[in-house]
This record gives C-alpha cells, sequence and structure tokens, in this order.
C-alpha cells in the first residue's frame, strides 16, 4: 500500500494537461514537417523568417564548414606517426620486446625457489623512441655512420662525417617538429574544437529551436483554419502564443548567432597554427641550412680527390 501511496503522489505531482499539450504541439509540429518535406504545403503557407535571421543561418553554416573542414585535415598533429608510416612495424617489434621482457621477467620471478628450471634475466628492452620521420632519419643516419666508421677501422672518412652532420642536423629539425605539434594542440586544436563543440554549437540549437517553433506556428494556422466555431477562439491563442514564442526565439538566434560571428578567437587560433608552423620551418631551415653547407664542403673535397687520383 505504501508504494502504490507514493506511486499515486508522484503522478499527483504531474500536470497532465502541460504534458498533454506539449505531446500535441510535438505531433503537430511532425506531421507539418512531414507535409512540407512531402510538398504538401503551399509556400505561402510557410512563415517566412526575417532576412536577417537567414543571412546569418549562412554565415554561421559557413563558420562551422569552416571548423570542421579544417580540424578533420589538421586533428593529424594529434598522432605523432603522421608523417611516419613504416612506424607501425617499429611499434610492433617493440610490442614483441615488451611482451617476451615482460614474461621471462615474471617467470625469472616466480620459479625462484622451485625445482623447475629458472630462466636468465633477459636483458631490458631497448627504451620507446619517436616515431617521426625526422627523428627515423637521424637513427639512420646515425646507423649509416657508425657502420661507414667501422668499416674503415675507426678513421671517420668524408662520407662518415657527412652522415653524422646529417643525423646532427635532422635530429635538431625532429626537437622543433614536435614543439611544433604541442603548440598546435593547445593553441589550435583544442581551442578550435572547443568553439565548435560550445558556441557554435549552442548557436545549431537555438536556431532548431526557431524551426520547432515555426512548425508549431504554422501547425497552429492550420489547426485555426480547419476549426470548427466552436474552437474557433482557443485555436487563435493558439497562435498568437505560436507567434510570441516563434518572434522570442526568433531573437535568441539571432543575438547568440551575432555572437558566434564576432567571436575573434577563431582568427587568433588560426594566426597560432600560422606561427607555429613558421617557427617549425624556420627552425629546419636554419639547421639544414648550416649542415647543407658543411657537407657541400665534404662533397666538394671528396670529388676534387677522386678527379686528381683518376688523373694520376
Amino acid at each position: 500500500m505504501d508504494g502504490w501511496s507514493k506511486l499515486q503522489s508522484s503522478f499527483n505531482g504531474i500536470n497532465f494537461a502541460q504534458a498533454g499539450t506539449k505531446i500535441s504541439k510535438g505531433f503537430n509540429s511532425s506531421v507539418q514537417a512531414t507535409r512540407e518535406r512531402l510538398g504538401q504545403v503551399a509556400p505561402d503557407e510557410i512563415t517566412e523568417l526575417p532576412q536577417e535571421y537567414k543571412d546569418l543561418e549562412a554565415r554561421v553554416d559557413a563558420l562551422r564548414a569552416a571548423h570542421v573542414s579544417l580540424l578533420k585535415i589538421t586533428k593529424v598533429y594529434e598522432s605523432e606517426t603522421y608523417d611516419y608510416p613504416t612506424q607501425i612495424q617499429e611499434s610492433l617489434s617493440e610490442l614483441s620486446s615488451s611482451i617476451g621482457y615482460n614474461i621471462t621477467s615474471f617467470a625469472a620471478t616466480n620459479l625462484k625457489g622451485t625445482n623447475l628450471p629458472v630462466p636468465a634475466a633477459p636483458a631490458a628492452p631497448p627504451p620507446s623512441q619517436h616515431k617521426t620521420l625526422p627523428h627515423a632519419l637521424a637513427r639512420a643516419a646515425h646507423s649509416a655512420s657508425t657502420a661507414v666508421t667501422t668499416t674503415t677501422g675507426g678513421e671517420v672518412d668524408k662520407l662518415g662525417k657527412a652522415l653524422t652532420l646529417y643525423a646532427d642536423g635532422i635530429s635538431r629539425v625532429a626537437s622543433a617538429r614536435l614543439d611544433q605539434d604541442v603548440h598546435i594542440q593547445d593553441n589550435f586544436l583544442h581551442p578550435w574544437q572547443t568553439t565548435l563543440n560550445t558556441s557554435i554549437q549552442v548557436a545549431m540549437k537555438a536556431r532548431q529551436a526557431v524551426r520547432v517553433s515555426r512548425l508549431e506556428l504554422d501547425a497552429a494556422k492550420q489547426s485555426l483554419k480547419n476549426a470548427g466555431p466552436a474552437k474557433q477562439e482557443q485555436a487563435r491563442l493558439e497562435v498568437e502564443n505560436a507567434e510570441d514564442d516563434l518572434v522570442q526565439k526568433t531573437e535568441v538566434a539571432i543575438t547568440l548567432m551575432k555572437t558566434v560571428l564576432e567571436n575573434p578567437e577563431p582568427l587568433k587560433n588560426l594566426n597560432e597554427l600560422a606561427k607555429a608552423q613558421l617557427l617549425y620551418f624556420s627552425a629546419a631551415a636554419e639547421a639544414l641550412s648550416t649542415v647543407q653547407g658543411e657537407i657541400e664542403e665534404l662533397s666538394v673535397a671528396a670529388e676534387g680527390e677522386y678527379r686528381k687520383s683518376r688523373d694520376h
């Protein structure tokens, strides 16, 4: 009985008249939307929204499209490996080494004190490496320099020296690339995404509220048109209320759309994207310019020695 009393009291707190009105409005606006979609409503029976509102709608749509299209591309800066496809093979190799190390370590620890053979303590797997193209080039150049030096009995020839110079230069490029990515994530991607998910989304929801209100108004007008004498007054009041609601929601949407369009944050964010890229390419150009000059000197000297040896 107590449960029934609680259930009954909760029902008593519901305003069934208001709930019924909301359901009725929702049904009528859905019917109106379907009729419009099927071309069953004459153009002059659809309430015209202010031209200012429609112009702002178009501008907000363009702003949203700009955010979506640029985010679709610049999202790559959230992944370190965007310029180094072969990182998948390296990652799998590192994962395999890590799993093998963990299994062997587990066995070595848990088999102590038993009659079972205890495996030798494994060597720790190498630390994880950055998976970018500049980092990979630096590692490859260092390895190549070591290999060339080894085959020459420890004497560093011109190629070995040039490889070391290149490795050092491209390492600086690699560090600059990581700095660029962090700057873009913090000062472009995150705020750009925030603008899309907050102020633009709020404006879009306000526009949806205008659309629903306009459908309710046109549905109310249709109901007034078809109402009998006994329901004419009620239907007329519903049209007036719907008109007031549409005016209010349109004004709110216009204010929100103007706020979005006047917001300087997207322009500031775009500037940060360009700035980060400029700093990266400037650092890369500076590092490689110095290295390239030194490598060119070694190249010219090597070519001169080669020709001289051919002349003899």
